[in-house]
């Protein structure tokens, strides 16, 4: 008899993890309902080219794809028979070009074809919901979202391929208040839940392009942020050696030693010396830091190494 299991990298719930689980949704709810957030819900799909092209490279390769089934896989695998004669024994010594062959392999039986896929976090479905139903919404609009993701990851410990996000986002302003809010919230959770030693961790996506400026590596941001993505993971040695391979001189590597030595948001400052862009991150980043000491939110800090290699960070980044 098949041992029975479920799929690698998901897991079941049993009713006393269920029980503490909702607990903790709840707890954050309650919070995002007291700052004015709103909840939506969105489909587990989003259609494939909503999400593609959003999360740099490496993220576009861990978004599970649908692939295609019933009459539209069944015309697709005909075709194939059709073009190679695989079926037609009247031409079965006709020579079948490989060149050929392999892209149309991948377009019938690979992800090419795929249509739709399982969304691989909450941030891009919900800018998409905000442009499809933008004359529905009044903005600023303040939305909280608590569903489950997935990602075609290697499973680990701690790294599952389904799992949950608690997302809260304001779309339709500019100002930096917005910015200090979500550190209000994300604080007040941590309260609720009595982890008062949670420390808030912050960067700036500014600050790093700056920096890729003042190395001489502007155009490698993407390649940076997503090896310092990794740095909790494997390490500095392992970064600096991702970062060689992608093309970064063994200088501009050294210069980036600014990031691995926690530094403070002032040597970094010194550091981006004329950089206007990583300047006004900094700024930004003063702001911030300035607001939230007067409201008394002790608990943030300025974490250099803070990457996230997504491609559509532009600002703040928490942890």
């Amino acid at each position: 008899m098949a041992k029975l299991n479920t799929p690698k990298g998901t897991r079941d719930f049993l009713p006393e993890q269920v029980a503490r689980r909702n607990y903790i949704f709840n707890t954050i709810r309650s919070v995002f309902d007291t700052y004015g957030f709103s909840p939506i819900e969105t489909p587990a799909m989003e259609l494939k080219e909503t999400l593609m092209g959003k999360y740099g490279e490496e993220g576009d390769r861990l978004i599970f794809k649908i692939l295609p089934r019933g009459e539209k896989l069944n015309k697709m695998v005909a075709e194939f028979q059709r073009l190679f004669d695989i079926s037609n024994s009247e031409n079965k010594n006709k020579e079948v070009n490989p060149e050929n062959l392999n892209p149309l392999i991948a377009d019938i039986f690979g992800t090419k074809a795929a249509e739709e896929a399982l969304r691989y976090d909450l941030t891009v479905p919900f800018a998409r919901f905000v442009v499809q139903h933008q004359n529905d919404l009044t903005f600023p609009f303040k939305r909280y979202q608590i569903q489950p993701v997935w990602r075609a990851d290697r499973p680990q410990k701690g790294r599952y391929r389904e799992f949950y996000q608690c997302d809260v986002d304001m779309i339709g302003s500019n100002s930096l208040l917005n910015e200090v809010e979500l550190i209000q919230v994300v604080s007040e959770v941590f309260s609720k839940l009595k982890l008062p030693e949670a420390v808030i961790k912050l960067n700036n996506r500014k600050i790093l392009e700056g920096i890729a400026e003042v190395i001489g590596e502007p155009e490698r941001l993407i390649d940076i942020t997503v090896a310092l993505d990794k740095l909790d993971k494997i390490g500095r040695e392992k970064v600096e050696a991702e970062l060689k391979v992608k093309g970064l001189s063994d200088k501009a590597i050294s210069d980036l030693g600014v990031l691995f030595e926690n530094a403070g948001l002032e040597s970094v400052s010194k550091f981006l010396g004329n950089s206007e862009v990583g300047l006004k991150g900094v700024e930004e980043l003063n702001f911030l830091f300035d607001y939230a000491k007067e409201l008394g939110l002790t608990q943030c800090e300025f974490d250099p190494t803070l990457a996230r290699g997504l491609n559509y960070y532009t600002g703040a980044i928490f942890e």
